[in-house]
């Protein structure tokens, strides 16, 4: 069955939303939001979900995720009539940050525009008790985060006898912010018989665990390479001394005539550090991470997109679930502690086909995190000297890069890199 809906995909580029099987209704809600076809993820899984299989995805972000689960749920929805009871969901999202929910919530919200449906979206740091009011009538669709999702149902908000999916969007983001206990929990509560789909970036030993345990005769699609990051999007690294990454940002933001910027840094403290210096360098700058309250991020969200700051400086997991339209340059300042963040970092431009930059500043004592991401994503990033900022601390060339060189030359081609010896700090053990 599963190489039925496989087949779609070779006809991605011809296949429309029509031909998909959708209602009316919904065809004209992505009409109006401006989708024409669908993407390869898009056309493999909305069959799928209508049909009701479970389902284990990989896809980038950017690959048109999101409508490829909401839009066949909303269309089963309709279809299947009866509103829910008190209390009670239909469908149940789970995702890693707020920033995420809020993302979904507003896709279910625009894709069921006219649909008789109620959506609502709970997470933490804000008031619990609106959260409690929108489910005494019970709702179609709920987008949640695993530990506020556990404080509903622990006050009885929420119940679960009337699930019929449940989604895990961005699996792997989750097990990385350590919710596995919370997972757990809310496993046990949900009924055994339902529709679960499982999307994550990347398929780690982990992930395809937790499908194992969760997931009943999957379709699996994967709409690129295991672990590959986004091809339109142009990768390089720059060798800088720790000390001068701040002077060579200011310089390339300047040289380069760089727009808007999104800026990757793996502290908090961090965060607010450098947008505190850009600030004082007189760069429009603003910061977004974990330990601000979510109004604070809202905002500082909401500057960036309407451009009245030029910088956005932010930690990963505030980042995770930002969807930023024609954002051309992200700038890894500071290279990520755990390798596949930087696959979810660069996702974050090159999106919906268009082209992107990613440019990381890496400094000597980050040549493991940088060995593990190339090691990782099986392609060594493009070195490039700028003038003026050369590294006194040179940057080795990483493990990956060095038994890449030793590779025949069509090997080197396909950047099929063998894997480091070395230790790397940062990626999954």
């Amino acid at each position: 069955m599963s190489e039925n809906f496989s087949a779609f995909q070779g006809c991605a580029h011809f296949m429309t939303f029509h031909a998909l099987g959708l209602i009316d209704p919904l065809l004209r809600n992505l009409e109006a939001l401006g989708y024409r076809r669908p993407t390869p993820v898009q056309v493999q899984a909305i069959p799928a979900v209508l049909a009701g299989r479970d389902l284990m995805a990989a896809a980038q972000t950017g690959t048109g995720k999101t409508a490829s689960f909401a839009v066949p749920l909303l269309q089963r929805l309709t279809m299947n009539g009866p509103q829910v009871t008190a209390n009670s969901v239909h469908v149940l999202v789970l995702v890693p940050t707020r920033e995420l929910a809020e993302q979904v919530y507003e896709s279910f919200l625009a894709y069921g525009a006219s649909l008789p449906l109620r959506s609502f979206v709970a997470y933490g740091g804000v008031s619990i008790e609106p959260q409690k009011n929108k489910l005494r009538k019970g709702l179609d669709v709920l987008v949640a985060t695993p530990g506020r999702l556990l404080d509903l149902y622990a006050q009885q908000a929420v119940k679960f006898d009337q699930l019929q999916t449940l989604v895990l969007d961005e699996a792997d983001r989750m097990l990385d912010l350590g919710f596995s206990r919370e997972l757990e929990a809310v496993f046990a509560a949900l009924p055994k018989q339902r529709q679960t789909l499982l999307f994550s970036a990347t398929f780690s030993d982990a992930i395809r665990a937790l499908a194992r345990e969760l997931l009943a005769e999957p379709l699996s699609i994967q709409v690129s390479a295991r672990n590959s990051t986004v091809k339109n999007v142009k990768q390089s690294m720059i060798a800088v001394d720790k000390k001068r990454k701040l002077d060579l940002f200011c310089h390339l933001l300047k040289v380069r005539r760089w727009g808007q910027v999104l800026v990757f840094v793996k502290t908090r403290k961090g965060v607010d550090q450098l947008a505190a210096a850009l600030r004082a360098q007189g760069i429009r700058a603003d910061s977004i991470h974990g330990d601000k309250t979510q109004p604070a991020r809202l905002r500082a969200l909401e500057r960036f997109k309407s451009a009245e700051v030029q910088v956005l400086v932010a930690s990963d997991v505030a980042a995770r679930g930002l969807d930023i339209d024609n954002l051309a340059h992200v700038v890894n300042f500071d290279l990520p502690t755990v390798a596949e963040d930087y696959i979810h970092r660069i996702g974050r431009t090159g999106r919906a086909g268009a082209s992107g930059e990613a440019v990381s500043l890496v400094c000597a004592d980050e040549v493991d995190l940088l060995s593990a991401v190339e090691t990782l994503t099986k392609q060594l990033l493009r070195r490039v000297e700028e003038p003026g900022f050369e590294a006194a601390h040179r940057v080795p060339i990483t493990g990956a890069g060095a038994a890449a060189k030793k590779k025949p030359a069509h090997d080197a081609k396909n950047g099929a890199a063998r894997p480091s010896k070395r230790r790397f700090y940062g990626s999954r053990t």
